[in-house]
């Protein structure tokens, strides 16, 4: 395998994998195998009122299920607390986190965007802000998507700790990513408007910043994006090998034909040898029923 590749799937529990999960998943590992690399699976249970109860093991069992096995062992975000307030600790030693007791309706006149220090009484319940520079480069170039770039005031300070006292996204993410060695992230293109956010944190913490691929979305019928959040239904284990071969066919990646009647194992060594990433370059969205 190449140390110098390391890609990773990162679900977070809010509910069992749907086929834009697989999606997800199957793109990453092929790119990673693709490269000799290693692949990881990371699970982000940060925010328990949002997780539903025992997805956790549905995740785990439709990733065996479909033969994804992690080649390390796996992280769990909950786990994890101590590296996260090291790092905000960084921040704060640099001058570069600030407490903020800032309400969304304080914030509405801003579309909820936070600019500049505020005055924060510690005492209290707060939340914590990466103090955002606005002369800092606010671009990056993602493989398949292109320069991506957001304006200043689309950002501000964000959020790093929440006021409820649970992390942010944000910055557990660029820590364990730090942690896992991760040198390539591909993820769908849902969450490229974070990358910038991310990127000013590992540039903050003195971290290397990935290489970044951001595929489509696979959408319903109705035009919004598969998620748990639109009640996407849920990954059918009893055909593993038939969701991946629709999985590779939407990924734009050609199965013959006779490859539907391959087995799991099968699908995967093809996908891992055959894995043509560029087939998605410009693609942002399209339906979950193409093929």
């Amino acid at each position: 395998m190449s140390p110098s590749y390391i890609g990773r799937f990162a679900p977070s529990p809010t509910g069992p994998l749907h086929f834009g999960s697989l999606l997800a998943a199957l793109a990453s590992y092929f790119d990673a195998k693709k490269h000799h690399g290693q692949w990881l699976v990371r699970i982000e249970d940060l925010d328990p009122p949002r997780e539903m109860p025992g997805a956790i093991d549905l995740i785990l069992q439709a990733l065996e299920v479909h033969q994804l096995i992690p080649d390390q062992e796996i992280i769990y975000q909950s786990q994890r607390h101590d590296a996260y307030q090291h790092a905000l600790q960084q921040l704060i030693d640099k001058d570069l986190a600030f407490p903020c007791q800032c309400s969304r309706k304080q914030l509405s006149a801003t579309q909820g965007i936070h600019l500049g220090r505020c005055e924060c009484d510690t005492e209290q319940a707060h939340a914590w802000r990466f103090a955002f520079t606005p002369d800092q480069a606010l671009n990056f170039g993602d493989q398949l998507q292109g320069l991506y770039q957001q304006p200043a005031n689309e950002i501000g300070d964000f959020v790093i700790r929440r006021k409820d006292q649970l992390w942010a996204y944000q910055l557990a993410l660029v820590v364990d990513d730090e942690y896992q060695n991760i040198s390539h992230v591909v993820r769908g293109i849902d969450l490229i408007d974070s990358t910038l956010r991310q990127n000013l944190l590992q540039q903050a913490l003195g971290y290397k910043i990935p290489h970044y691929a951001h595929i489509p979305v696979a959408c319903a019928d109705n035009g919004q994006k598969l998620s748990k959040q639109n009640y996407a239904p849920q990954l059918d284990n009893s055909c593993p090998a038939k969701n991946i071969w629709q999985a590779l066919s939407w990924l734009r990646q050609q199965p013959p034909e006779d490859m539907q009647k391959a087995s799991v194992k099968e699908l995967l060594v093809w996908g891992c040898e055959h894995w043509d990433i560029s087939a998605l370059q410009g693609i942002e969205a399209q339906p979950a029923s193409l093929f």
